[in-house]
């Protein structure tokens, strides 16, 4: 079978492997699609030689374990299976989900939607319509916005540097949209906008609770997003850090964050089983309509194992309206 090896930064070469064998608890699924995810774009710059990428997939069970139930030869599946840029990869039942009939193959790459499902639900309105703002309008932050609209925020602000995103954010649910540089004042309380920032319990130029947000998801992934949607957050408000930071450290104004008191929480997750019934949750909520997040991989961005590297290039330049890729094996 073809599998995808990295062979220095930047390059990848496709190389003939034997198929996997599975045990008697496992799965061999027959990939037809994986998802290409920012945050091993850094890996991917960066890469040794024998690197292996990729972990969202989906595709179609090949073979079954003596002792797997619920899972047939034929069923269409995807969930938590890593390695994925191959042909066929070796799965465990309970982290695999099926996929249902209603929903696309290029719309079933499950891990990726389990992550934003986790994400918006650490960050839940306080009352319906409620305020939010989103920083960065990447296919994560898209998926942020069209959650926070299902899940009853109310005004959704959405904010990125490029207008092509933000037009996206608009589709998505966002009411209200800025680039960095056009923010309202009464949307950022910092030094600049406070007046007189002190200690002595007398208050400021501005009101501290009612500039600002209570909740902001950042999902742009780099220092600058992150200190502005720190910005945003009001007094005793909280952020949400949903952008992957892979690349280096980030400098922040810890000093802004501690005199507004704010909440930071660290958006992804860990506990496996739970992401793995996410993936089915979020499967659930696109069958029934709950969740309107499809059709974001295009034919133009529709990948084969050859021309991955392209990908992940025109993944950084967004070339031609790129919002998610896909790699077909």
């Amino acid at each position: 079978m073809k599998q995808l090896v990295m062979t220095g930064p930047r390059k990848s070469k496709v190389v003939e492997v034997p198929i996997p064998e599975i045990g008697d608890n496992e799965l061999l699924v027959k990939v037809k699609y994986s998802g290409m995810c920012h945050s091993e774009w850094y890996p991917w710059s960066t890469a040794s030689p024998g690197d292996i990428l990729g972990h969202e997939s989906m595709g179609v069970v090949a073979k079954t374990g003596k002792n797997v139930k619920g899972f047939h030869i034929g069923d269409r599946v995807t969930g938590l299976g890593g390695g994925a840029f191959k042909e066929y990869i070796v799965m465990e039942p309970g982290k695999t989900v099926h996929i249902p009939d209603n929903v696309a193959d290029e719309d079933a790459v499950a891990e990726p939607l389990a992550c934003l499902l986790s994400a918006a639900m650490k960050l839940p309105p306080e009352m319906l319509g409620d305020p939010v703002a989103v920083v960065g309008c990447g296919y994560m932050g898209l998926g942020t916005i069209s959650l926070f609209k299902a899940m009853g925020y109310g005004d959704i602000v959405a904010i990125d540097p490029r207008p092509e995103a933000l037009e996206n954010a608009r589709k998505f649910g966002a009411t209200e949209t800025y680039t960095p540089d056009t923010i309202p004042p009464y949307y950022l309380l910092n030094w600049e906008t406070m007046g007189k920032p002190d200690l002595t319990r007398d208050g400021t130029n501005a009101d501290l609770f009612n500039v600002g947000f209570r909740r902001v998801m950042e999902f742009s992934g780099t220092e600058s997003g992150l200190r502005l949607a720190g910005d945003l957050v009001c007094a005793h408000g909280t952020l949400g850090i949903g952008g992957y930071h892979n690349d280096s450290f980030r400098s922040i104004d810890y000093k802004l964050w501690n005199f507004k008191a704010i909440t930071t929480i660290n958006c992804h997750e860990r506990r496996i089983e739970y992401e793995a019934g996410l993936c089915e949750r979020c499967m659930m909520l696109l069958s029934k309509g709950i969740w309107k997040f499809t059709g974001l991989a295009d034919e133009r961005h529709i990948y084969s194992l050859e021309e991955f590297d392209r990908g992940n290039e025109e993944m950084a330049d967004h070339t031609d309206g790129f919002i998610k890729g896909l790699v077909r094996t």
